[in-house]
Formats: C-alpha cells, sequence, structure tokens
C-alpha cells in the first residue's frame, strides 16, 4: 500500500466557501457569463450555448447540461454532484480542484482539455472522448468507462480504481506516475501505451490477452 500511494499525487479538492447562495435562474446568455460563489440545483441546461462559460466556487446539484455546448468552459473550484453531462461538447476548456460525483458524461467531449486536481467518483464516461487531453492529478473511482478514447492525452499522476475501461482506445496516450487498481481492461486498443503504469497482479494478468493481440502473440491456455 505505501509504494501504492507514492506513485500518484491526491488531487486537490475544491476549496468552497461554507455557505453558496442559491442561483435560482440561470443567465439567458451563458457565452462567456462567469457564475461566481453560487448554488446550482435542478436547472435545466440541456443544449445551451455555453462557450467560454467560468464557473468558480460553484456547486452543480442535479444540473441537465445534456448536450450543451461549452467549448473552451472554465471550472475552478467546483462540486458538480449527480446530473447530467451526456454529449456535452467541453472541448479546450480547463477543471481545476474539481469533484464529480455520480454525474452522467457519457459521450461527452473533454478533448484537448486541462484537467488538474480533478476527481471523478461513480461517474459514466463511456464513449467519451479525451483525445490530446492534459491530465495531472486526477482520479477515477468506481467510473463506466467503456469504450472512452484517451488517444494522444498526457496522464500525469493519474489512478484508476474500481473502473471499467472495456474496449478504451488509448493510441500514442503517455502515462507517468500513474496506477490501476481492479479495473477490467478487457478488449483494450492499443494497451501498449500502458507502458510505467503500476498495476496489480491481477490487473496484470486481466491484461494479458488485450497486451498478446496487440502483439500479435497467440496464446495456449492450460488444457486448451
Amino acid at each position: 500500500m505505501t509504494r501504492w500511494c507514492r506513485l500518484t499525487s491526491d488531487p486537490a479538492p475544491p476549496d468552497l466557501p461554507e455557505e453558496l447562495p442559491p442561483l435560482v435562474n440561470a443567465p439567458a446568455d451563458l457565452r462567456a457569463a462567469e457564475l461566481r460563489t453560487h448554488h446550482l440545483s435542478r436547472l435545466d441546461l440541456r443544449g445551451r450555448v455555453a462557450h467560454g462559460l467560468q464557473l468558480i466556487d460553484v456547486r452543480l446539484e442535479d444540473v441537465d447540461l445534456t448536450e450543451a455546448q461549452m467549448r473552451g468552459a472554465g471550472l475552478r473550484d467546483v462540486e458538480v454532484l449527480r446530473g447530467s453531462w451526456a454529449n456535452a461538447d467541453a472541448d479546450s476548456g480547463r477543471m481545476r480542484r474539481v469533484e464529480l460525483r455520480d454525474v452522467g458524461l457519457t459521450g461527452a467531449t473533454l478533448a484537448n482539455c486541462l484537467l488538474e486536481d480533478v476527481t471523478f467518483t461513480g461517474c459514466r464516461l463511456d464513449l467519451a472522448n479525451v483525445r490530446f487531453g492534459q491530465l495531472v492529478r486526477v482520479r477515477f473511482d468506481g467510473c463506466m468507462m467503456s469504450e472512452v478514447d484517451f488517444q494522444d492525452a498526457s496522464l500525469q499522476s493519474v489512478a484508476f480504481t474500481d473502473c471499467d475501461l472495456t474496449g478504451a482506445r488509448l493510441a500514442a496516450a503517455t502515462f507517468a506516475e500513474s496506477a490501476i487498481r481492479r479495473c477490467r481492461l478487457a478488449g483494450l486498443v492499443n494497451p501498449e501505451a500502458l507502458r510505467g503504469v503500476r498495476m496489480t497482479v491481477a490487473d496484470a494478468m486481466a491484461a494479458v490477452d488485450a497486451v498478446a493481440a496487440a502483439a500479435g502473440i497467440e496464446l495456449e491456455h492450460d488444457g486448451g
């Protein structure tokens, strides 16, 4: 356990004020808007255009951002509780000290994003696009991540624990000081990108078939 902890640095949590006044109605125009020191609850922002939106010292609770257009959005010291970001486009965004819990991000675009000190807990990121992203001190705990796309992403001090990474795409991704523990790894695409990642023996054994297939090795199982 000690060696495991040394491999990755835990993300810094959001630094939120003790009291956050509720925001009853979101601005009509969210493009380049700045929302600071608010609690957003049960807002329906589906499909809204919010390019360049800035959220600072904010808690989002059960907010629906399905298919929202959020390119270049910035989140700093933010908590996101439940809600949906399914198919939202947050290309080229920035997240710093952000925690997301039980959020649905199926098919979301986080390509070209900088994620620094971010935690995803119990989230759905299946089919999410994280291509060319830069992830620093990021944790994925208990997340559904089947067919997530990390092509050309840079992952530093990133930990995956109890996640389903079935069919995840890792072409040209790079990992440093990162770890995988108790994850499903069947069908990984370009598993050779995991070079240098710390894994448990059980996880390494689970990844053998994917690694062998990528290398063109035909495995013979005992009794086969």
